[in-house]
């Protein structure tokens, strides 16, 4: 399968996960794993919700694969505008009756091939970077640089390789690069997923032109907040 195949998959299979997204994020269903995980993993988050409300905050933010809201509802609390990009109408459907927010516009987008005609102070992606092909992965960074002000920032939050993250009937988790997903329904995909640590990603980002940090949390989470050298 080449690279254009696996991104028409990984799409698809992100359009069909749209109603059943949130049982990832919130621990249950197929990805339930008892209390005790399910409470680290929401100590977790809390953390990075935290970080990213003094981070990212009185802005006008772009946010890419926005997907069913979770983060779009936090970063319209405390900025002055969203713009919410996704290839999926099925979770930009979910996350417009989540956040209704006034402050929240939305794009229906391929976001390896749309470009921003407007620049903004930050851009934010959640469990997207992960997503991106080692191949596409500078470009990725050059169009991201792109859509920013002078000054501007990128904060973004992904996965750590941890193997309790997925559904309880995946396979390991592992760094191949491509994982095989199951829906509730049966389904099955490819998708990219690529696990960075975070030193070796603030190292990579550092040769690309971009300062700034990259962190992890104790278990799941990979986040970071990077600047473009002047």
């Amino acid at each position: 399968m080449d690279d254009r195949q696996l991104l028409d998959q990984q799409m698809a299979y992100y359009r069909a996960r749209a109603p059943e997204y949130d049982e990832w994020f919130l621990r249950k269903g197929r990805y339930d794993r008892g209390p005790e995980h399910r409470n680290q993993w929401l100590e977790e988050v809390g953390q990075i919700e935290s970080v990213l409300r003094s981070t990212v905050r009185g802005a006008e933010v772009l946010e890419l694969a926005c997907g069913t809201g979770l983060w779009t509802r936090r970063l319209a609390e405390n900025n002055r505008r969203i713009m919410a990009v996704d290839s999926s109408p099925e979770v930009i459907a979910i996350n417009r009756e989540r956040v209704r927010s006034d402050n929240v516009e939305y794009r229906v987008a391929d976001i390896f091939s749309w470009v921003s005609a407007a620049k903004f102070d930050a851009i934010f992606f959640s469990f997207w970077l992960s997503h991106v092909p080692p191949a596409r992965f500078d470009a990725f960074w050059t169009s991201v640089r792109s859509a920013l002000r002078p000054g501007g920032q990128a904060f973004f939050i992904d996965s750590l390789l941890e193997p309790t993250t997925s559904a309880v009937d995946h396979g390991p988790v592992e760094q191949s690069g491509v994982v095989h997903r199951r829906l509730n329904d049966g389904r099955e995909f490819d998708v990219v997923k690529i696990f960075y640590e975070p030193a070796e990603l603030e190292q990579r980002l550092a040769g690309l032109g971009w300062r700034g940090w990259v962190r992890s949390t104790s278990r799941f989470f990979l986040y970071g907040a990077v600047s473009p050298e002047k």
